[in-house]
């Protein structure tokens, strides 16, 4: 495994990311957390020298936290670090930074975070970190100083101005900062600026989405066999690690595994370290800038705690990248599996989504695109009209 000193500690460049944890695909706990598969992919990933576990306060409707906390308590606390976060980002009407702390600390049944981060500092929410009647970043410096915090960070989705400014109010306080990096989003989130911003204020960096919420390890049949010529038996996420492990001031790159195959793979790639050629780094950019069309989504399921409609975004947004390459009739099939509220037609464009997007996506725009594009389909009006014939003669009985 491959390490990185950060201050005093010794921490396993990759890290374990618990938003995207593998559930019960059917029975009476279907769509919750499987945690006995969590339990055998956490156990795999200490036995290889995995040692830094990521969660938050909304991850999977705050079960993750929960179920984090269990199956850490089987570990001496002194042979892990785990992290978790405060979530000012969401949409609030009171935000008091010491109930949710206690509760954090009860779910994951620790008496400390070893990291802490203030989740998600962007142009939609700064003003409530910054603002002086919630008194967050004083009540966690504090819990700092009360030993119940060992290192203070936050992550951060933000424009570069964005993030130079909270940098510069709040030096004193922060030590680390997460930033969304990979060799995609290099030129497209413009994380190359915000890597080098950072590094040049001597702050360390932590890394999520480094295989962008899975598309970087699902690349298209054209790339993977330009990989595969080269390396025959490296997975396309192994590509994103090594790519991002070059970067020095890197410390910690978390991965949200969801099945076991992924921590042994990820497992296997941070083993040892090889370093990309200058070849094989021409070719992951060139890759990167035939995907820059790609609605960037990676499925981190802000947008659907705001949309009143209740729309599963992520998966629509992954559905119009497939319409976009190729509107046929998979397209309408996928989709006449949905309730006709939970179509694209069904958005009202609040715009509540799109405030809180960490990637800037406007969704009612999409969603108004794909309505459009799925009317225009032949196999779609069918399915349409089988839907209203439907309707009426339930309507006659």
């Amino acid at each position: 495994m491959q390490y990185s000193e950060f201050q005093n500690l010794k921490l396993s460049r990759l890290g374990f990311g618990m938003m995207r944890l593998p559930l019960h695909q059917d029975g009476p706990d279907k769509g919750s957390i499987n945690e006995s598969l969590v339990d055998q992919m956490i156990a795999c990933a200490i036995r290889n020298g995995v040692n830094y576990f990521d969660t938050a306060y909304p991850y999977h409707g705050g079960m993750s936290e929960i179920v984090t906390g269990r199956i850490l308590k089987n570990y001496p606390r002194n042979s892990f670090c785990l992290a978790s976060k405060y979530p000012g980002h969401q949409y609030a009407d009171s935000y008091d930074p010491a109930s949710i702390f206690e509760e954090q600390l009860k779910k994951c049944q620790v008496d400390y975070f070893d990291f802490y981060l203030l989740h998600n500092v962007c142009e939609s929410c700064i003003q409530v970190y910054e603002d002086p009647k919630w008194r967050i970043i004083d009540y966690f410096v504090e819990q700092k100083k009360l030993g119940r915090i060992r290192h203070l960070g936050f992550s951060s989705h933000a424009e570069l101005n964005t993030l130079r400014h909270f940098v510069e109010a709040h030096r004193n306080e922060m030590e680390f900062c997460q930033i969304q990096l990979n060799y995609l989003d290099w030129n497209l989130q413009h994380a190359k600026e915000k890597y080098e911003y950072l590094t040049a204020q001597n702050i360390p960096v932590w890394v999520m989405e480094p295989v962008r919420g899975g598309r970087l390890a699902n690349l298209s049949e054209e790339a993977q066999n330009a990989l595969h010529a080269i390396n025959p038996d490296a997975s396309c996420a192994s590509w994103a690690f090594r790519w991002i492990c070059q970067l020095p001031n890197v410390k910690v790159i978390l991965s949200g595994m969801s099945d076991l195959s992924q921590v042994q793979d990820n497992i296997q790639t941070f083993s040892h370290s090889i370093p990309l050629n200058e070849n094989e780094t021409h070719l992951l950019n060139q890759i990167a800038a035939q995907m820059h069309q790609i609605i960037p989504c990676t499925s981190c399921r802000y947008c659907c705690s705001e949309c009143p409609q209740g729309l599963d975004i992520p998966m629509l947004l992954n559905s119009l990248n497939d319409a976009r390459f190729a509107p046929n009739f998979t397209v309408g099939m996928r989709m006449e599996s949905l309730p006709s509220d939970k179509l694209p037609s069904a958005c009202i464009a609040c715009g509540s989504c799109a405030q809180i997007c960490p990637q800037h996506i406007d969704i009612p725009s999409l969603m108004a695109e794909y309505a459009g594009m799925l009317n225009k389909l032949p196999s779609w009006k069918a399915i349409c009209e089988e839907r209203a014939r439907a309707a009426r003669a339930l309507k006659n009985q």
